[in-house]
């Protein structure tokens, strides 16, 4: 199936004015859509503006996408969390040393509440294509990393809450260790959040597209990075998504891993009936050959990807994560993105 959908992620949810600019450009680099990272401040702070954003984005010809960023820091993303600030009570703890990390426990009442107030009124009042699941992962508590490089064997979450659920459930005090039935625990409660979230948006806007996108790590030699979403399969397979996406990936890897991700991204994808997206590295970090990325950006392409979207509008110029040459970045994903589409 050939590509059907190519975007950016945007961070700026300030003014309608300058989005109208900045959607221009996107258009004028072959974008088809675009999505919102939304942090916790925006939400609270430019949510009138995020309204007539995404309202201007839609009626420019662009899909627009709600990307529920960073929040809680269960999901992936940069900015800080305002729930964390208002509640630290509600943090992940660590199994071996019980220590808080800086990531909310999405079990507790506290965290769901708020969670799902979000996505309603983000559902209700946002004239947007769907919604984007960024990254969504247990905390991995620092500690001595395996032979291979990967996390340690301390997880999360093992918390008051987390504990007292395990027990209500299997009948005896959740243990320290990593055994099948509390990585079942955790797979089946990681899922229940984004399954319920889901439903609830499609009840108020029932054709959101919802798209999950978790972590490119192959996971299955030696080392699992046991972030809940591992088990690409059963992502793929629940209510928790319309499409299912992969995250960037270096370009320090071989071409090889991109290919092998790729084609295990779209295997899951088509087993389950689901769209399948993959994303591009669009900062920070760049090829010495730019020509590199355009390649990329085919095999995506040649294998069957639908919908690719690149991170982050103008290669990130202008911020700390910025790739070295952030706008001829930015240009080569444009070109390349007008290829796959077959446009001139």
């Amino acid at each position: 199936m050939a590509v059907q959908e190519t975007g950016v992620s945007y961070y700026c949810p300030t003014y309608v004015e300058h989005a109208r600019r900045d959607f221009q450009e996107m258009l004028d680099h072959n974008c088809t859509a675009v999505l919102l990272a939304l942090s916790e401040f925006d939400l609270d702070f430019w949510f009138p503006n995020i309204k007539a954003i995404a309202e201007a984005g839609k009626e420019m010809g662009l899909k627009v996408y709600l990307d529920t960023w960073g929040i809680g820091k269960w999901f992936g993303g940069e900015p800080p969390s305002l729930f964390l600030t208002n509640n630290p009570g509600n943090r992940q703890v660590s199994a071996f040393t019980g220590e808080p990390l800086p990531a909310c426990c999405f079990n507790t009442k506290a965290f769901r509440d708020y969670f799902f107030d979000l996505c309603e009124k983000l559902a209700r009042e946002v004239e947007a294509d769907g919604f984007f699941w960024d990254e969504p992962h247990y905390a991995l508590p620092k500690g001595y990393a395996s032979i291979t490089g990967g996390a340690g064997d301390d997880w999360s979450c093992r918390c008051p809450v987390c504990q007292r659920m395990f027990e209500e459930l299997y009948g005896y005090e959740m243990p320290r260790q990593l055994t099948a039935e509390v990585k079942r625990f955790r797979h089946d409660r990681a899922l229940d959040i984004l399954e319920t979230a889901s439903r609830r948006i499609r009840q108020i806007r029932p054709a959101s597209k919802i798209i999950c996108c978790v972590h490119a790590t192959l996971g299955t030699y030696y080392v699992t990075e046991n972030r809940g979403y591992d088990n690409w399969d059963r992502v793929a397979a629940s209510e928790a998504c319309d499409v299912f996406g992969t995250t960037i990936l270096s370009y320090q890897l071989p071409r090889t891993f991109f290919r092998s991700i790729t084609e295990r991204t779209l295997a899951i994808a088509r087993k389950h009936g689901k769209g399948c997206q993959r994303w591009l590295m669009g900062y920070y970090q760049e090829p010495e050959d730019l020509d590199e990325i355009n390649k990329i950006i085919h095999l995506y392409a040649e294998l069957g990807v639908e919908s690719l979207f690149a991170w982050t509008y103008r290669g990130g110029h202008g911020t700390v994560l910025a790739a070295p040459r952030a706008l001829e970045v930015w240009d080569t994903i444009g070109r390349a993105y007008g290829e796959v589409l077959g446009r001139k």
